[in-house]
């Protein structure tokens, strides 16, 4: 089974819980021409792209991602918010056909450079298994048949109907996302590797149930640190699918404070993944269970 393991957004520049200092140099601290995602892509092979959701991809933009990256380093690609979110944008007209070419448009030179994963679509709790609901699954499953995807559905209707929901994706060739993630009584209920098929995509949103839904700021819902022991048993799942599943993708989306790059670490470790490039002494000091995981950079020759 191919295995990635990485995070949900590399670029955390502002807010209490923002990378710099920890995961990446402060501003005032770094080289000349540090690239953020270079540094990100020589320890992790994969990242979940957070801006596609917030705005339409760029080819421009996708291309330079995909010539500042490893040959075999690939890009998941968050759906933009109006084919799941319709509410949260400020277009308020429906989904048309002029909104797909400029999504497939923007993920094109990803796609040619061979560094293109699957597109994901989160879709909120709101989001409920109506006709209506499944009607527009089915629709958005056929727009993007050519894309390998990945459906993350968080409402429990979705689970109480599980035959029928693998049965609606599985005829679209899509996965179903498997989430970690506080449970309440309208959550999602899944077994583990609910995905099916020869695909497994897994999201882990950390389990701060306290500040899942009442927080100040949007970040501090995935304000969360996985514990080693918390871990174990993930990775025990995953190797549990080693003959079934072709490939697995791990997204580590608790990204406050960098705790998804030190939990992503762990998991590499677990999973006997290499984890060969030396990781920052802040971040090691941050999250002392690193030591004896990830190597330090060598002290600079005075």
């Amino acid at each position: 089974m191919q295995l990635r393991i990485g995070t949900s957004g590399w670029n955390y520049p502002a807010g209490k819980g923002r990378w710099n200092g920890i995961f990446y140099p402060r501003p005032e601290d770094r080289q000349r021409g540090f690239d953020e995602l270079a540094f990100y892509a020589e320890r992790f092979n994969v990242v979940e792209v957070n801006s596609t959701f917030y705005g339409q991809p760029r080819p421009n933009v996708t291309l330079g991602w995909a010539r500042r990256t490893p040959a075999s380093f690939e890009f998941t690609v968050k759906l933009y918010q109006k084919f799941t979110h319709p509410g949260m944008t400020t277009d308020a007209t429906p989904v048309s056909a002029a909104d797909v070419a400029a999504f497939k448009g923007g993920i094109d030179p990803l796609a040619a450079a061979g560094k293109l994963g699957p597109i994901l679509a989160q879709f909120p709790s709101s989001f409920h298994r109506t006709a209506e609901a499944i009607a527009y699954l089915d629709w958005l499953l056929r727009t993007f048949a050519h894309y390998t995807l990945a459906v993350e559905l968080r409402h429990a209707s979705w689970s109480d109907a599980a035959d029928d929901t693998r049965a609606l994706l599985a005829g679209g060739h899509a996965t179903w996302v498997q989430i970690d993630e506080p449970k309440f009584g309208s959550s999602i209920r899944q077994e583990p590797w609910a995905g099916g098929g020869d695909l497994l995509y897994l999201r882990l949103h950390g389990r701060n149930a306290a500040r899942w839904w009442d927080h100040e700021q949007a970040e501090d819902r995935y304000n969360y640190y996985y514990s080693v022991e918390e871990l174990e048993p993930i990775a025990r799942q995953v190797r549990q699918v080693q003959q079934a599943a072709k490939k697995a993708y791990l997204l580590l989306n608790n990204h406050f404070s960098a705790q998804a790059v030190a939990n992503a670490t762990t998991l590499k470790k677990l999973l006997d993944e290499p984890v060969a490039a030396p990781m920052p002494a802040e971040l090691v000091e941050r999250f002392p269970d690193l030591a004896g995981i990830a190597t330090l950079p060598r002290a600079r020759l005075l």
